[in-house]
């Protein structure tokens, strides 16, 4: 019996351990101390209070989603040909993509996207901080950048942290920075396509609400420090954060993560893989006030089978994406929630056909698109050009300054606002040097 006690107080403190890191941990930067008042003061006016971020990592081409090149030739279209048109007049997207097609107002392209790096970890870096890499300092994430201005230091009181990935960490570079493991995201794990969505540290197979009340007494007869100093300063902070991780556990801030609640029409309008179910569950946490949400969307590092894998996954990515975007827009979030797709770079326009490749695309940071909707961002937009076959940027070159910069000032984040830096080191949150070239803000689009 006692055996049996001790290996179940191992695994509950392990889950409430994790909990505690995730609540306090996550969102811990920003609570007290002298952070939040400064980040507070440094917050401007603000359109957007959200951002979901579809990140498409391993690099998606733009010629085969929403650059088309159809008067190319073969050794750059494949077999991808017949480009729609969108419900824009003059913007055409790939044919696998109907209904982003249909959803073109609600979007704007930017197809002059470049950084000129080809190595999956540094492009990353580039794309997710806006900071060259190799400069002596690991500078913050988007993601943890905005939720430190936008969680808790800028009044968010939920329970679920401010930062949050689906449904795992990209692990190509340090999302937190310099700002440490306190700013890290909390990543879900699980498949929202599964009933239950097992998410770590909050939902458990086969764990009923029953079952997690008689572990928790459990551990309170166990606890004999607190009952021993029950007033001490570290037991009292214990307990709150025992009570928060439990208040997520088994109150309705956990529920969020229950689909079953959602029509099985908007969940099938989604699709039920593991991205659609991800796009309805990065609504639903917005819709709750989480800030930032990352939509961790693999399987695009393609240099082999390309066109084969396209099909599979491109109409998988325009059933999650086009749906997120209206259900966005009828529910009244749109206006206030940027919507950021894009990988780390986009791939070769020429076709490799040669084996061992046998049509496949190779990395590409000289020229790449991202798309953006939104919080701010206008739609039906096309910004920037490329050339015939899609291998240079032809005008109005988009750096990754630039997209950062212009979500930060709808976002009201002052990019000459202070972070805190361990070594007391004097950086702002972006400086335009920092770029791969000067920062020209979108402001075509915004």
């Amino acid at each position: 019996m006692s055996r049996n006690h001790s290996m179940l107080t191992a695994g509950e403190m392990t889950r409430r351990a994790a909990l505690q890191r995730t609540l306090l941990g996550a969102g811990g930067l920003m609570l007290g101390g002298a952070l939040a008042p400064q980040a507070r003061a440094q917050a401007k006016a603000a359109k957007a209070k959200a951002v979901i971020q579809i990140w498409m990592w391993g690099g998606p081409c733009h010629l085969d989603t929403f650059d088309p090149k159809p008067e190319a030739g073969n050794d750059f279209t494949g077999p991808l040909t017949k480009p729609i048109e969108t419900n824009v007049s003059g913007i055409r997207i790939c044919e696998l993509l109907p209904l982003l097609a249909k959803q073109a107002d609600k979007y704007s392209i930017l197809r002059s996207m470049t950084h000129g790096i080809n190595g999956h970890e540094t492009a990353s870096y580039m794309v997710q901080t806006g900071h060259k890499p190799g400069d002596g300092t690991v500078y913050p994430g988007v993601g943890a950048v905005v939720s430190l201005f936008k969680g808790y230091a800028g009044g968010y009181k939920g329970l679920i942290p401010p930062y949050l990935v689906m449904t795992k960490l990209q692990g190509r570079f340090a999302e937190a920075g310099f700002l440490g493991s306190r700013a890290k995201p909390f990543a879900t794990g699980g498949d929202p396509s599964q009933t239950p969505f097992l998410v770590e540290g909050v939902v458990a197979e086969g764990i009923t609400d029953k079952r997690q009340h008689s572990r928790r007494e459990l551990l309170h007869s166990l606890n004999t420090l607190g009952q021993m100093a029950p007033d001490d300063p570290q037991v009292l902070e214990a307990a709150r954060s025992e009570q928060a991780a439990y208040d997520l556990i088994l109150g309705d801030a956990g529920k969020v993560f229950d689909l079953s609640s959602e029509k099985d029409t908007l969940r099938d309008a989604y699709g039920r893989t593991r991205f659609g179910q991800s796009c309805l569950m990065a609504r639903r946490l917005v819709e709750r006030g989480v800030p930032y949400v990352t939509i961790n969307y693999e399987g695009w590092d393609t240099h082999k089978g390309h066109f084969q894998e396209m099909r599979r996954k491109l109409p998988e990515l325009d059933k999650g994406m086009a749906t997120l975007l209206r259900d966005l827009s009828d529910r009244g979030l749109l206006d206030s929630t940027i919507v950021w797709w894009g990988g780390e770079f986009g791939r070769t326009p020429r076709v490799q056909w040669d084996p061992p490749w046998n049509g496949g695309r190779n990395h590409f940071g000289k020229v790449f698109s991202h798309v953006v909707a939104g919080g701010g961002f206008k739609g039906g937009h096309v910004v920037g050009e490329t050339n015939a076959t899609g291998e240079d940027v032809k005008s109005r070159p988009v750096y990754v300054t630039d997209l950062i910069t212009s979500m930060y000032d709808l976002l009201g984040i002052d990019c000459n606002a202070k972070l805190p830096h361990p070594q007391g080191l004097d950086v702002c949150v972006m400086k335009p040097e920092t770029g791969v070239a000067g920062s020209n803000k979108l402001t075509e689009i915004m």
